[in-house]
């Protein structure tokens, strides 16, 4: 069966400081006329940073699409031309003041792929340098908070945490912690 479908013309709708907008005119792969609403992001990253005391680095902030305050793991959007390793060490340094050691890949997630192309890179280190001074935007408000492991996971199945890359993150980041424990 095949599955790909083809761009007939792109109609652009909105571009903003970080997406575009645009609704595409397709052919689906049946061969018949469609539409898909695209919104295009430059992606970002997620880094889980585990403390020499296992805990994790966390941020609380106001996301104001829920009109909420959220708890994640450092994050943040990739600048143009950035490679995701450069925005992970950046991020992690701006939002929580520290610095890694032992990176090692989680690989990526699309957060909403039936709409969105924004691909998130996800990262795990040690941290290497503590500090409790943060360089944020200047739009930028955050609280840090530090949770062991083992509780961060508990958030997660109790529905405590619903940030998507934070929730996959600190599953990813224990599993990760846990093997490479029983390798020793």
């Amino acid at each position: 069966m095949e599955l790909n479908e083809k761009t007939v013309k792109v109609n652009d709708i909105f571009n903003g400081k970080i997406i575009r907008v645009h609704v595409d005119d397709i052919e689906l792969s049946n061969g018949k006329p469609g539409y898909r609403e695209v919104v295009e992001h430059p992606g970002g990253v997620c880094i889980a940073a585990v403390t020499k005391n296992g805990e994790l680095l966390f941020g609380k902030q106001f996301r104001y699409p829920f009109k909420e305050v959220t708890l994640e793991l450092p994050a943040g959007k990739l600048e143009k031309g950035e490679e995701p390793f450069v925005t992970a060490q950046r991020e992690l340094l701006e939002e929580t003041g520290c610095t890694g050691r032992d990176w090692v890949s989680m690989g990526k997630m699309y957060p909403t792929p039936g709409i969105c192309g924004e691909v998130d890179w996800l990262w795990f280190c040690m941290v290497d340098k503590e500090s409790d001074k943060l360089t944020l935007d200047a739009d930028e408000f955050i609280e840090p908070v530090r949770i062991p492991v083992k509780k961060a996971v508990e958030m997660v199945m109790n529905g405590e945490i619903p940030d998507a890359k934070t929730q996959l993150l600190i599953l990813k980041a224990d599993l990760y912690l846990k093997k490479k424990a029983q390798n020793k």
